[in-house]
Formats: C-alpha cells, sequence, structure tokens
C-alpha cells in the first residue's frame, strides 16, 4: 500500500515525532511511505526506506500571506503528481497540523475519499483561547468549514469531542486512533548512559510554553515539600526561561530546580527519574506520559482535557491531579510516597503494530 504523510515541517515536536514513528511501523510492515514537508527544518533522523520531499515556498511578493494557500496547494500537487507518475497512486493521504490541512484540503489532485486530517491538539484552547469577540468567531467558522464533512483521526477521543461540540464540526468519517510507540526502540534508547542514573530526582520533558504551565509545576513543587531535585527537559524562549528562574528564585528553590535543553534522546533521563510529571492546561493526547510508562517510570499529571484522562485510567488514575498546584502538589507527594504498579495491560493500546493496522484500516475503507 502507498501512503502519504504531509506535515508542515519536522522541528521538535510531539505530532512531528508521531509522524514519524508512524511512517517507520508503516515501512516496517511492507508499506511504501512518503514524508512531504512544507518546511526544510527538520530536528529528526528519518527513517530509511521513506520518500522524502520537501515543498518549500520562496515566494517574495508582498502579498504572499494572501495567496499562500492557493500556492502552496499548488505546488503541493505538482509534487504529488510527479510522485504518482514514478510510483503509482496514493491509496492513503494523512495531513498532520492545522496548517498544513487548510493547505491539503484545497489540492485538486487528491482525492477528498483518501484524505485524512489528523487532530493533534484541543482546537478549542489552542486555536480560541486567546481570541475574543470577531476575532473568536471569525477563526471558529473557519475551523468548522474547512473540518467539515471531511475524514478526520484525532488522537483522543477528547480532541474529537472537542471538534464536534465546540466547532459543531460533522466529520465525513471520523476515528479516534492513538498515538504510535515503538517500545523496543524507547527501551533500547532509554539504556544510553545518563549522568543523573543512580541519583533521586523529578522530571519534566516538554517545551517551555504557557500551555505547558511550568509555572504551576514549580508551585507545585515547592508545596509538595520534596527535596529530591526537579529536571525539566525542554526548550522554549529566553523570555520564557527568564519568567520560570525568576520564579524558582521566588519559590526559594533554585537549589534544588536543573534546567536542560532539548535533547533527542530523553528516555535516559526519564528511564532513571523517581517520576516524571505533566502541569499541563490540555493535552491533545500526552505522548511522555506513554513513553514514562514504557520505561516504567510513574506518572502525574494534570486532569487536563484532551489525552491525559484517558491514558491514566484504571490503577494509574491516582496519578490525576486537578488544574492548581495545591492538588499537583498533592499527587505528586502521593506518588512519590506510594507509586502504583505498570503493568504490560496499561500499554496495549499503544504498540506501534496495533496503531499501523488501524491506519491501513482507514485506505481499506476508503477502497
Amino acid at each position: 500500500m502507498r501512503i502519504l504523510m504531509i506535515i508542515d515541517g519536522l522541528p521538535g515536536g510531539g505530532a512531528e515525532k508521531v509522524l514519524l514513528t508512524l511512517a517507520q511501523g508503516l515501512v516496517s510492515q511492507g508499506h511504501r511511505v512518503s514524508i512531504f514537508s512544507l518546511r526544510g527544518v527538520c530536528d529528526y533522523a528519518l527513517p530509511e526506506g521513506i520518500e522524502y520531499q520537501i515543498i518549500a515556498d520562496h515566494a517574495q511578493s508582498p502579498w504572499r500571506k494572501l495567496t499562500e494557500l492557493g500556492r502552496r496547494a499548488r505546488a503541493l500537487d505538482k509534487t504529488v503528481l510527479a510522485s504518482q507518475q514514478r510510483n503509482g497512486e496514493f491509496d492513503l493521504v494523512v495531513s498532520h497540523l492545522h496548517k498544513t490541512d487548510r493547505i491539503v484540503a484545497r489540492s485538486r489532485v487528491l482525492p477528498r475519499d483518501r484524505i485524512w486530517f489528523c487532530l493533534h491538539t484541543m482546537f478549542s484552547l489552542g486555536y480560541l483561547g486567546h481570541r475574543k469577540g470577531l476575532s473568536r468567531w471569525l477563526k471558529r467558522h473557519k475551523i468548522r468549514a474547512l473540518y467539515q464533512n471531511r475524514n478526520i483521526i484525532a488522537v483522543s477521543r477528547g480532541v474529537l469531542e472537542d471538534m464536534r461540540q465546540t466547532f459543531n464540526v460533522m466529520p465525513r468519517q471520523a476515528e479516534v486512533i492513538y498515538n504510535p510507540f515503538d517500545f523496543a526502540a524507547i527501551r533500547r534508547l532509554a539504556d544510553a548512559p545518563c549522568e543523573l542514573a543512580g541519583q533521586d530526582y523529578l522530571i519534566h520533558v516538554g517545551r517551555l510554553h504557557e500551555n505547558k504551565r511550568q509555572d504551576r509545576l514549580l508551585k507545585a513543587y515547592a508545596e509538595s515539600g520534596i527535596q529530591a531535585p526537579l529536571v525539566i527537559l525542554g526548550k522554549g524562549s529566553e523570555a520564557m526561561l527568564r519568567r520560570l528562574q525568576s520564579l524558582e528564585q521566588d519559590l526559594q528553590i533554585t537549589d534544588r530546580v536543573r534546567f536542560k535543553a532539548f535533547n533527542t534522546n530523553p528516555y535516559p533521563y526519564i528511564r532513571h527519574a523517581r517520576m516524571l510529571i505533566l502541569s499541563s492546561d490540555s493535552e491533545g493526547f500526552g505522548n511522555v506520559l506513554v513513553e514514562a510508562l514504557i520505561c516504567h517510570t510513574p506518572v502525574v499529571s494534570t486532569r487536563c482535557p484532551g489525552g491525559p484522562v484517558e491514558i491514566l485510567d484504571g490503577d494509574l488514575s491516582v496519578g490525576l491531579a486537578d488544574l492548581s498546584s495545591a492538588s499537583l502538589a498533592k499527587t505528586m507527594r502521593a506518588m512519590y510516597d506510594r507509586p502504583p504498579a505498570i503493568s504490560p495491560s496499561h500499554l496495549q493500546a499503544y504498540e506501534i503494530g496495533t496503531i499501523c493496522r488501524q491506519y491501513i484500516a482507514l485506505a481499506h475503507n476508503a477502497s
């Protein structure tokens, strides 16, 4: 089967990592996979055996923003046609991220019934949360028009319900398919040397961003009374880093908090940590929670809209905290003292082979 993945670029983000994991899994099952990137940025190693093309936009016109979507859709179509002439038609097309979706939706070459838009985030919070009045109404209208009567993949039930309820979108077809994880590869990477091995510490992995609420994390850590160091692994703007460093000084925890830059292999740090904490206001899925569980590291997360409540169910629900620093501190303390057992049954739904078969089923449904 021939599969096309389209994305705006491949910087160090969760959706990008999901796409590459999925591509690698599909190739290992004998499928032919192409990745078309709309920007040249790529912070990850590309899987072997894929067709990778960059469809960059070099327009310099003062009106380039007004004509961007149509212009870039035409460039995409040209690349698709050339690829199909060489290697045959695509059986399945998956578009990742909202900007990409806006371009792919304008394609005149890709069959509508073979295109699936993969939603990675809670759109109501990511695209409407900061808007008011006419701006909010207009964005909501544009999102509804884009996804109405389209094929949609949501990475969690929360993401799909958000699209249906907030934007009144009625998909042509809709499937919830969780993000895929290569358990063996993650555990192999987790065995790499780590300077923190043997030490007692907590870890948070994620970009420094308002939605990730590292401010809530720092306050909860201070309130918890836990003396083990907190390692924050991720990158962000200098302004955000300074803001968080100022907060840790105010909380008098500077000597126990360590900021570390983004690492393409965070798994050794996760594996050796006492626990991992997620403090977000929303998460489309919450990749790092599953990655920590694969490394047998207990997790704590805010009970935010999106994937965490679906991942941390059953016995693992003790790791869910309300959206406050006090609740997060209490849950962190309890997890630190009494971590629950992590069993293979908690992870079966995220195994890469299972997820790849669910994607292949989409193509069979369209044919």
